[in-house]
């Protein structure tokens, strides 16, 4: 859902006013998922979680209430000091740790029915991108860099039969936005490797404990569109995951592309449509249904959603 504004502090008041009408209908679509836990992006932060409280309680009026609530941090718009884009001007957007016009703008955040174990949860955030093995770093990039442009999380939450599932949440940056060199390409593969490296267990974390799922905003499709593709498609087909293919409605056939357009997850204008959202379960878990909400355009319902955001809502129902 896009539930960001261009200021600080501004996605907050439109929900405290509720006359927001992307907001609105954004709020209308989450509340008919009746999902049990939501992973947003695109979903502004401030230190003490205002901006997703106010979204829950507008949920809440709606008939579909989240008593659990986490908002994470993102890395965007953290200051570095240094002049990354090499104009000669420092703090600018393009010079934080990840674009963004303040800290905190367009991050992520979790919604559940299910309790949140919070002491168990694992922020990768911090990790440097020097240090993911094999990664496609510049050399002009400066060791400092972090990897993940808007966050990468494990979020444990606990099962009604007593369980705990873990959720691998990312937000990557899009593979475009720059030159030739290809830094954004090369951040957007690696964000996806890092989940690679974290399974085969050679960075210094634990591997991921089963159940767990890994999902969020890829923004990379498999088959279409700019990006490298090695590292998205390695994860799609890994041994430890699933791919349940969830299918939406959309029946687009948009030149140049090859990839089945009933699994996009969002429209771009100019590009067309693109699967750059995935929710990847563990092998141990049951999938007894999945897919992508995207009716065609002659249904009711179509015009909310395209209010709400290009993106559309993936789901995945499982069973342990």
């Amino acid at each position: 859902m896009d539930l960001w504004a261009k200021g600080p502090g501004l996605a907050l008041q439109a929900l405290k006013r509720g006359d927001n009408p992307a907001q609105l209908a954004a709020i209308q679509v989450i509340a008919s998922l009746d999902a049990d836990v939501l992973v947003l992006t695109g979903i502004d932060y401030d230190l003490h979680g205002e901006t997703l409280a106010a979204l829950e309680k507008r949920l809440a009026e709606a008939g579909a209430p989240y008593p659990y609530r986490l908002p994470l941090r993102p890395n965007t718009g953290i200051a570095t000091g240094l002049d990354l884009d090499g104009n000669g001007i420092l703090g600018e957007p393009r010079d934080a740790q990840a674009y963004g016009r303040w800290a905190g703008e367009g991050g992520m955040a979790v919604l559940s029915r299910l309790p949140i174990e919070p002491e168990n949860i694992r922020d990768f955030s911090g990790f440097l991108w020097v240090d993911l093995p094999g990664n496609l770093m510049l050399p002009d990039t400066p060791p400092s860099q972090l990897l993940s442009t808007t966050g990468a999380y494990e979020v444990p939450v606990k099962l009604p039969d007593g369980k705990t599932l873990r959720l691998l949440a990312y937000y990557a940056s899009p593979p475009v936005f720059d030159g030739p060199e290809d830094r954004n390409g090369r951040r957007n593969h690696d964000e996806t490797a890092f989940w690679l490296h974290l399974l085969a267990g050679d960075l210094p974390f634990k591997p991921p404990e089963p159940p767990f799922v890994i999902l969020g905003q890829s923004n990379l499709d498999p088959a279409d569109g700019a990006g490298r593709k090695q590292a998205v498609t390695a994860l799609l087909h890994h041994a430890a995951l699933q791919d349940p293919r969830p299918r939406g409605g959309s029946t687009r056939h948009d030149p140049g592309q090859t990839g089945d357009p009933a699994l996009d997850t969002a429209l771009y204008p100019k590009i067309g449509g693109l699967r750059v959202e995935i929710v990847l379960p563990s092998k141990d878990l049951q999938i007894t249904a999945s897919g992508v909400v995207w009716p065609p355009d002659t249904d009711p319902t179509a015009a909310t959603l395209t209010t709400a955001s290009r993106h559309r809502p993936l789901w995945v129902d499982l069973a342990p």
